[in-house]
């Protein structure tokens, strides 16, 4: 029963990855006379032919056509499969180490329900970010401003659910703030210490969203993770000479998965680091 469960769950986030890949291809086009970045029918980048439903099942299709579009022959990015597979991963990774629903199905109530549902959502948010921004090198406004609303609406229901919590009703509401803008507040000190060399705006409001989410003290665990993978590949592509000092690399997939890592081991992260100071 376990088995089949969590194959559904995979199944699902492939089939939703496959959809994400349509919106981050259809959010650069949008401006570009496009009329909607999640409806129409989904056709090749290359001959622009309109796609059958055999090409366009996850992973599948592309590992039955070799990677190369049935009607042009021209490579079909591995943006595709990847964005479907990291899809399916995340999806699993948020019902079982998150939350582990499956064992949970004797209690289910609202909040045992929303919170994998907004986590589902509010990952979709963060892989088309992760996408874009490698992509474009920006972080689109048309995603980033929805998904800071989402979390923002589950922080005020998170809140409320425990009227008689010990803490009231503003403290925690207060804390997430706190991360939020404290985060956001950083990220603005150094877009105007390097007059946006450094970073750019929509890092700054990528911060904010990380604060809603992660809260503090998790919110330190995902920057300090997001700097550190960010310092190690920089310094790889230098060192590969695909860089320079003076190139300019995209942040939000560092922060995305420093956001990631937060969400899942963040706990045990700050745990573990507290420990090394403990005296045995």
């Amino acid at each position: 029963m376990a088995i089949l469960f969590y194959s559904f769950i995979f199944l699902f986030g492939l089939i939703i990855g496959s959809f994400l890949n349509c919106v981050i291809y259809r959010l650069r086009k949008n401006g570009r006379g496009q009329s909607s970045a999640i409806s129409g029918r989904s056709y090749c980048p290359h001959c622009k032919h309109t796609l059958s439903w055999k090409d366009l099942i996850p992973v599948l299709s592309f590992i039955i056509l070799r990677g190369k579009c049935r009607y042009c022959h021209k490579r079909i990015s591995w943006q595709y499969p990847l964005v479907e597979t990291a899809t399916g991963v995340l999806f699993l990774l948020i019902f079982n180490f998150q939350f582990s629903i499956f064992n949970q199905f004797s209690n289910l109530n609202f909040q045992t329900i929303l919170e994998p549902l907004f986590l589902l959502v509010i990952s979709c948010f963060l892989i088309v970010i992760f996408v874009y921004d490698l992509k474009h090198y920006i972080i689109p406004d048309k995603v980033i401003y929805p998904a800071i609303g989402i979390a923002f609406i589950f922080v005020i229901l998170n809140v409320v659910k425990d009227p008689a919590s010990t803490m009231g009703f503003f403290a925690p509401l207060r804390m997430t703030m706190v991360s939020a803008l404290g985060a956001a507040g950083f990220f603005l000190l150094i877009v105007l210490v390097s007059k946006g060399r450094w970073m750019g705006v929509g890092d700054i409001k990528m911060a904010f969203l990380m604060g809603l989410l992660l809260g503090w003290p998790n919110i330190l665990v995902a920057l300090f993770v997001a700097f550190i993978l960010g310092a190690i590949i920089g310094l790889v592509l230098i060192i590969a000479r695909k860089k320079t000092l003076k190139s300019e690399v995209p942040f939000g997939p560092f922060l995305v998965s420093g956001t990631f890592l937060a969400l899942f081991w963040g706990e045990k992260v700050i745990n573990w680091y507290l420990s090394l100071f403990l005296v045995k």
